[in-house]
């Protein structure tokens, strides 16, 4: 036994050389591997996907939502702490947001099932979109926020009524975060040149004849 055990070492060490290798190569890729992050002002990536509105799938497009802000927000995965706290905080906020003109999409990896799931267990009146090969969140630079995992990383961007990115949070506590996009907006309303005005569009999406173009 001892025998084996010796002639079992250089394997043993051998492997955890090449998973340590693994996560090293993970951990140092050039930042321009990935998508870049989008900047204030930037074009917003157009995106047809399906979504999961309570128990139902719908189909939505971005531009469906000319004319209004949107709150685009990407988190790793559903029903973990971090990002139930943050739906619940968004859950809870929700009203005042719409008042305010905006609406709100999560956006994860996450399966229909799981999104069901998670949408019904917290009772969230936002679309969750439907993104398993990624393409909405590398479009937005949000991919690969925990690269071993493939999850996305925690981003919220907030999209103007003309389609263009008018804010961004690429650091989110998600305790707090909903509360400082709320004030944000409402000292926005102070100062209007800040951000564009509030639209007073209905909350259901606005049909535009221009097509998708940005993400196939």
């Amino acid at each position: 036994m001892a025998l084996l055990r010796l002639k079992m070492r250089p394997i043993l060490i051998l492997f955890a050389i090449l998973i340590a290798a693994g996560f090293t190569v993970l951990l140092l890729r050039p930042r321009s591997a990935r998508a870049a992050m989008l900047n204030v002002g930037d074009d917003a990536p157009n995106f047809s996907a399906e979504a999961i509105a309570g128990d139902q799938i719908i189909s939505l497009r971005l531009l469906d939502y000319r004319g209004r802000r949107v709150i685009l927000y990407f988190y790793p995965k559903d029903s973990t702490p971090g990002c139930t706290r943050e739906a619940c905080a968004f859950r809870d906020g929700y009203a005042k947001l719409q008042n305010l003109g905006i609406t709100v999409l999560g956006c994860s990896v996450d399966g229909p099932d799981a999104h069901r799931a998670f949408a019904k267990r917290h009772s969230l009146p936002f679309p969750l979109l439907l993104d398993p090969d990624k393409r909405i969140a590398k479009a937005y630079g949000a991919d690969n926020g925990i690269p071993i995992l493939g999850l996305d990383k925690r981003v919220t961007y907030v999209i103007g009524e003309d389609g263009r990115i008018a804010a961004v949070y690429p650091q989110v506590d998600p305790a707090t975060h909903v509360a400082q996009i709320i004030h944000d907006f409402e000292a926005a309303q102070a100062h209007p040149a800040a951000l564009p005005a509030a639209t007073s569009a209905p909350a259901s999406p606005v049909q535009s004849p221009q097509q998708d173009r940005d993400i196939e």
